[in-house]
């Protein structure tokens, strides 16, 4: 039987798992969007399509499938470029179909063309680095091995952004139907297995090791091994920080986490790192700009190392291991794990982590360093307030990244996910929004009021779709970044940061969505007598004096 091939593109998304897709309809992709007409996939208008990539980026991080954006030709596409950036920094599943111009106006001026033609704009090599993989679908003689192709990409082990650009004409053609007979919807099998070296060398070094120190990266949480993880810590009492995208790989109100490391954090994991440590686990972290306080050398003077990732880019790309294992964590962790009960590894001494806080907050107090002084007590009282009173977790997608680093404790029981690969302003509340077709926890979006202005409209979407959303906004009438660098570094030489803010609380009486606005600790009081958490749509207001500044410097 012979069908569209805007048919078989929606069921190709069909049998890859797809739930729902979020886009823009144009003239140039409307076959595929009336192939979605009969099909149990739900659309999603959005109102710009970088909130349709964001969204489905946030669709792909809580359900661990894949997340699709579709939209039409020309600015439809080159829309998506910002939120098809983020899913490649994140390795993301995220697959963008958009439509092209007819494949017989080519080259002669057609109507947002993007076939890169007669000097119209080259959609291939705009999405060439950004993207796992990119076709303009010319012909549907090859369609089936197009297919193929974008669905092994979205199906790895090490996943990231496909983009399909498709020819209204070719959209319309007919092909059989058995074409998708042809593609491996199916995950690659292969059991990873640990060379037993590699596992009694890690042994080796951690038998010798006096106080050694375990640094989760996302890579733990890819995999899957917080059990793992969280059993070595507690048999060998290992102290555990995290990179910032890996907050939560252990419950950090546990007695061996210490929080997050990073040029933005507290830095009592930066001290015992340095202090203490005698030697240091890297699980899937990549050691980044910010996680290694700008690849600073004094980190990991005179310790041992074993790094352990699956991707060998990542095996000592910045400093030198004395182990370096390529391997998934989730393998690696399960074979320590059993190695160490089976050969009974003897305990580390305890570590009173919590006294070793409160001492380095002495001393961190006593040199003028907190990072966050009294002008703060509000914003970290919230945080407190959201473990009080969501014990059962949360999840919470941050752009705001410096609050939650430094006051809120990641616990088993919540997803965290925090703006970190390409770190673009208006990411939050979009990606909230994805995720929240299938979260059942409360869903909240923290941001800035900069990245606010440029995803505001998105919060229609949750509105027409009555997804239920709680946003959390911090207003301090400026880029709080920027203008902290402008007061660390350039002498309060202020340009171009400061801006007007709207009344929040008429805009959101015009979305029609409940607000309240935060000024002290005391007006917290009134946040769980107003709101829905679980059902509604909220829009919670922190204000912030613009001339308070956290106590970091970012050298830049």
């Amino acid at each position: 039987m012979e069908i569209q091939v805007s048919q078989i593109l929606v069921r190709f998304l069909e049998k890859l798992g797809v739930q729902c897709v979020f886009g823009i309809p144009g003239s140039h992709i409307l076959p595929v969007y009336d192939g979605l007409y009969d099909s149990a996939i739900q659309s999603v208008l959005v109102k710009h399509e970088q909130g349709a990539a964001f969204m489905a980026g946030g669709h792909a991080r809580i359900t661990g499938g894949i997340g699709v954006c579709i939209t039409t030709a020309g600015p439809g596409a080159t829309n998506l470029v910002t939120g098809i950036a983020s899913a490649y920094m994140d390795n993301l599943p995220v697959i963008a179909i958009t439509g092209e111009a007819p494949t017989h106006i080519f080259g002669k001026g057609g109507l947002q063309e993007s076939s890169g033609e007669g000097g119209s704009v080259d959609q291939v090599a705009l999405f060439n680095g950004i993207t796992r993989y990119h076709k303009l679908i010319e012909r549907t003689d090859y369609l089936a091995s197009v297919l193929n192709q974008a669905a092994k990409h979205l199906l790895s082990d090490a996943p990231g952004p496909v983009v399909l650009s498709i020819p209204y004409n070719v959209q319309k053609e007919r092909v059989d139907a058995s074409l998708l007979d042809q593609v491996a919807f199916t995950r690659p099998g292969s059991e990873p297995v640990i060379p037993e070296q590699y596992i009694e060398q890690s042994l080796e070094l951690i038998r010798a090791a006096k106080h050694p120190l375990i640094v989760a990266g996302y890579g733990c949480i890819r995999a899957g091994a917080q059990a793992a993880l969280c059993n070595i810590s507690k048999q060998l009492n290992i102290p555990v920080t995290s990179s910032l995208k890996a907050k939560g790989a252990i419950d950090e109100r546990s007695e061996l986490s210490l929080g997050s490391l990073g040029v933005t954090s507290g830095g009592y994991a930066m001290r015992y790192l340095e202090q203490e440590a005698d030697l240091i686990l890297i699980l899937g972290a990549g050691f980044n700009e910010r996680t290694s306080y700008v690849w600073d050398k004094k980190l990991f003077a005179d310790k041992k190392i074993i790094q352990v990732d699956n991707n060998t880019q990542q095996l000592q790309k910045v400093f030198v291991a004395d182990l370096a294992v390529q391997a998934d964590l989730g393998a690696y962790l399960d074979a320590l794990d059993t190695a160490i009960q089976q050969q009974q590894l003897a305990a580390k001494a305890p570590v009173d982590i919590a006294a070793f806080i409160n001492a380095t907050q002495q001393n961190i107090d006593n040199a003028g360093e907190r990072i966050f002084n009294q002008q703060f007590e509000h914003v970290q009282a919230f945080y407190h307030w959201l473990e009080q009173q969501f014990p059962e977790g949360l999840v919470m997608f941050d752009d705001n990244i410096v609050f939650a680093q430094n006051f809120y404790r990641v616990s088993g029981n919540d997803r965290f996910y925090p703006n970190t690969g390409i770190s673009s302003l208006g990411h939050a509340i979009p990606a909230a929004i994805g995720a929240a077709y299938t979260a059942k926890k409360p869903m909240f979006a923290m941001i800035g009021d900069g990245g606010f202005h440029m995803c505001a409209m998105e919060i229609m979407t949750a509105v027409n779709y009555r997804l239920p959303l709680n946003i959390v906004l911090f207003n301090n009438d400026t880029m709080g970044l920027i203008r902290k660098n402008q007061h660390q570094h350039y002498s309060d030489r202020f340009i171009d940061c400061d801006f007007t803010n709207p009344d929040y609380a008429q805009l959101a009486q015009s979305f029609g969505i409940e607000h309240v606005r935060i000024e002290n600790e005391q007006d917290l009081s009134g946040l769980t007598d107003s709101m829905d958490f679980l059902n509604g749509i909220n829009l919670i207001e922190i204000i912030i004096d613009q001339d308070a500044y956290p106590n970091y410097s970012s050298r830049r």
